[in-house]
């Protein structure tokens, strides 16, 4: 086990805690939209490659010895919930949620790539990989109509704004 910084367990806690969030967020809408929906297929390729980031920022955690933030077991609940809400409102609606997420998680992970600098290559590299794979996301999204969702600029306000919090708690608790 490696000893870690303050600053790069807060990284490692919230990092893993967003990535375990997006895979509940996607379980929630493939849950009401099954594999038949328009944009099924393509969610549930995000899905597994949320799920593949989760795995490895668990081994990561495990391996340095940090522990995982205590809210995740609010945040499988509130993931799914807002990943079956979104998807009850519509296709378009479920990408403006990853279009906003992601949106989000590729200023938090740019941050934390000029936070880290040289410090840490290992964990830089990941991010920077994970980061690159969000982006595709995000744009994936876009493309699949995330803006002509209802109500999209309150919606797409409203998931960053809760994606910002949950990446505030999420450092420290």
């Amino acid at each position: 086990m490696t000893a870690v910084s303050r600053k790069t367990a807060s990284m490692l806690r919230v990092d893993q805690a967003g990535e375990y969030g997006a895979t509940r967020i996607y379980a929630g809408q493939m849950a009401v939209m099954g594999d038949r929906a328009p944009g099924s297929q393509e969610i549930a390729g995000m899905a597994r490659q949320e799920e593949e980031h989760r795995k490895r920022f668990d081994a990561m955690i495990a391996q340095r010895g940090v522990r995982p933030t205590a809210l995740q077991p609010l945040w499988s609940v509130a993931g799914f919930a807002l990943g079956a809400a979104t998807a009850l409102l519509g296709p378009e609606a479920a990408m403006a949620c990853t279009a906003a997420i992601e949106t989000e998680i590729d200023q938090h992970y740019t941050e934390q790539l000029e936070e880290l600098g040289e410090d840490d290559p290992e964990l830089a590299a990941m991010i920077r990989e994970f980061r690159d794979d969000e982006r595709e996301h995000r744009d994936a999204a876009f493309a699949a109509g995330a803006e002509r969702a209802p109500a999209y600029p309150l919606l797409f306000g409203a998931v960053r704004l809760g994606c910002r919090a949950a990446i505030a708690l999420s450092k420290r608790i």
